[in-house]
């Protein structure tokens, strides 16, 4: 087991640091508490990825939010891809570091995708044990974050909330809890999202994620894309007060905007994380 890291990162919002915005955040430094990046776009030896990273980390508390490990694959963890991130968790120091609860891989071949896992008495011993061994190799814990899914298991038995309470129990992992996805699988399979925040004991809420999601027909689609929607405002706003203030995390990655918009779109989830700790006073 591990101890959680004491946050340097306070209960405020912050944005995903895209190569797009980089001149405009060296130069102008956006009033927002943090950034969170992908690890593996950094994973060359030197280069001006780095030397952004290294600039901007000197101003702002970073985290980090992998992709690349497939935690609920059968294929060996690719400990190439362990190390390089320990080596850059090292130089940077992030508060965080997440990583997906799904899988990416099979028969050593990887999918530009986060596909869901079956939620198994079998599947939670298997992506517990590849937990503790990634936190063991990193001597830190782990966050791992709710995806959407597209699909669900027939086979699955376990509550995806209880599924990942359970898992931060048995390995002492965080959890990055992502409104957005709760509310776009909530829709498209007809689900309550309440039932998965309500059993997520609130002290492994580590993190939160908002972020936007296209509507194709009657399937709401992750993208990434647009800014939040009202009706997961909505949920995060109950979470908040459910679990009380947490670093939040602005994510846009496809149609990227001006870097005002994330700028904005993070005030507003300061105005409810503030809200909440005026009510708990």
């Amino acid at each position: 087991m591990f101890s959680h890291y004491s946050a340097p990162i306070p209960a405020q919002a912050g944005i995903g640091l895209r190569s797009h915005h980089f001149r405009e955040i060296l130069d102008a430094s956006p009033p927002v508490a943090w950034m969170e990046t992908h690890p593996e776009n950094y994973f060359g030896d030197g280069g001006a990825p780095l030397r952004v990273l290294e600039r901007i980390r000197s101003k702002y508390p970073l985290s980090f939010h992998g992709v690349g490990l497939s935690l609920g694959s059968t294929d060996p963890i690719d400990q190439a891809h362990l190390g390089k991130l320990k080596v850059l968790i090292d130089c940077f120091e992030p508060v965080f570091v997440s990583e997906h609860l799904s899988w990416s891989s099979v028969g050593g071949r990887s999918f530009n995708d986060l596909l869901p896992l079956p939620y198994t008495p079998e599947s939670l011993d298997h992506v517990c044990a590849r937990i503790d061994e990634v936190q063991t190799l990193l001597k830190r814990p782990l966050l791992i974050e709710n995806i959407t899914r597209y699909l669900t298991w027939q086979d699955s038995t376990i509550p995806e909330g209880i599924f990942m309470a359970e898992a931060a129990k048995r390995t002492g992992c965080g959890i990055l809890l992502d409104i957005n996805n709760l509310y776009v699988n909530a829709i498209n399979f007809g689900l309550d999202p309440l039932e998965v925040l309500r059993a997520v004991p609130a002290q492994v809420v580590q993190e939160i994620h908002l972020a936007g999601f296209d509507r194709f027909g009657s399937m709401l689609i992750d993208t990434h894309g647009q800014p939040v929607f009202p009706e997961v405002w909505s949920l995060y706003e109950w979470a908040i007060h459910h679990f009380g203030p947490r670093p939040t995390l602005i994510e846009w990655d496809t149609n990227l905007p001006p870097l005002a918009v994330l700028v904005e779109q993070a005030r507003q989830a300061d105005a409810i994380l503030k809200e909440c700790h005026v009510a708990a006073s």
